[in-house]
């Protein structure tokens, strides 16, 4: 039961589900949807460590920078590596959510996405940076299982569902049923992992150094997981290793989809070995409802078909993919009692007020 003053909070405050990606972290508002998309960077100032930009302005940045300033991802692979300025970057994310819909007191209650394979440990750093970055409540939920609430599978059903979330840092795979995870995988192989193939790959083809943002930039235009109907070519630029000199390439969609195989061969393998272990009944529910995909990476071109060639199961994308784990972090609090087993780590939040 909530306490009188619960309720009232609860009628005025913000509910608020985060994803808090590798790549970007989103904010879901209870009643407005997505309200901030913004890249999981932050800059600092070398000697004293202080904030100077979050999100978009920080990533611009991104070996950009002068020597006084440096550019870090808090979040790496799907866990926090930097306490302190992730604590930081949620807690301006949170006042920017506040001052987005006006509503400056009290403060919120917060769910966030975690990946599925993170330790106790790891899960208490989570919780402890939303606490500290001004949540009055915060819970904590597997991204699989909140991509999946997102995307509107019916997880709490008998028959079985799947999801395939790929984001920055981790690749998360769940098959639930009856509100529960029957199967589950989780690997640090996704987007980051095809930029660092990209990079390697022009370092020993053409032997130019390009950047983490000029990979991803490469991915995100010409990279796929299986033939395009019309392939593609862009002029990449960097720097050559043997003359010094700047150059530019130009490189095909080909080239880019032999670079990636590597990582995009270990999420089907992934899949084929959760497959595997899927009791047979489920297999025929899937066999019926497909396997649905979300995440940032997942919107790689071709990559649902390749999969659904792969695993003889219809693969389908999520609509809005990317913003799926917000989403879904955001409609447990809306419909808190009937969700709520969903929770990993259910904990109460700080009781100040």
């Amino acid at each position: 039961m909530l306490s009188p003053l619960d309720y009232f909070l609860g009628l005025f405050s913000l509910d608020i589900g985060i994803d808090l990606g590798t790549a970007n972290t989103l904010v879901s508002v209870r009643g407005k949807g997505i309200v901030i998309n913004e890249p999981s960077f932050v800059a600092l100032e070398r000697k004293t460590r202080r904030p100077i930009e979050v999100g978009v302005r920080a990533k611009e940045m991104w070996s950009k920078n002068p020597r006084d300033i440096i550019v870090v991802r808090p979040v790496r692979d799907g866990v926090i590596s930097e306490f302190e300025v992730t604590e930081a970057m949620l807690h301006h994310l949170i006042s920017k959510a506040h001052e987005q819909v006006w509503v400056p007191i009290p403060r919120p209650r917060v769910v966030v996405g975690i990946p599925s394979g993170v330790t106790e440990v790891e899960k208490r750093a989570v919780f402890d940076a939303a606490i500290s970055a001004g949540a009055r409540e915060a819970w904590l939920i597997e991204e699989p299982v909140a991509a999946a609430v997102g995307a509107g599978l019916p997880v709490q059903e008998t028959r079985g569902s799947m999801m395939i979330d790929i984001g920055g840092g981790t690749t998360e795979i769940a098959l639930f049923s009856l509100g529960g995870i029957v199967i589950s995988r989780s690997i640090r192989v996704a987007g980051d992992e095809m930029d660092e193939d990209i990079v390697e790959h022009m370092r020993a083809r053409h032997n130019l150094l390009i950047g983490e943002p000029t990979a991803e930039k490469v991915k995100l235009e010409i990279g796929s997981a299986s033939p395009l109907p019309n392939e593609r070519v862009m002029n990449v630029k960097g720097r050559h290793l043997v003359t010094g000199l700047p150059t530019a390439v130009e490189v095909s969609s080909i080239e880019i989809r032999e670079a990636i195989a590597g990582s995009v061969e270990i999420l089907v393998d992934t899949v084929k070995d959760a497959l595997d272990d899927t009791p047979p009944e489920l297999v025929a529910d899937l066999m019926e409802s497909g396997i649905c995909m979300a995440g940032g990476a997942s919107q790689l071109m071709g990559l649902p078909q390749r999969m659904a060639e792969e695993v003889n199961i219809r693969v389908w994308l999520a609509e809005d993919a990317a913003t799926c784990v917000a989403r879904g972090a955001g409609r447990v609090l809306e419909d808190y009692n009937n969700l709520r087993r969903l929770l990993a780590g259910l904990e109460r939040g700080s009781t100040r007020h």
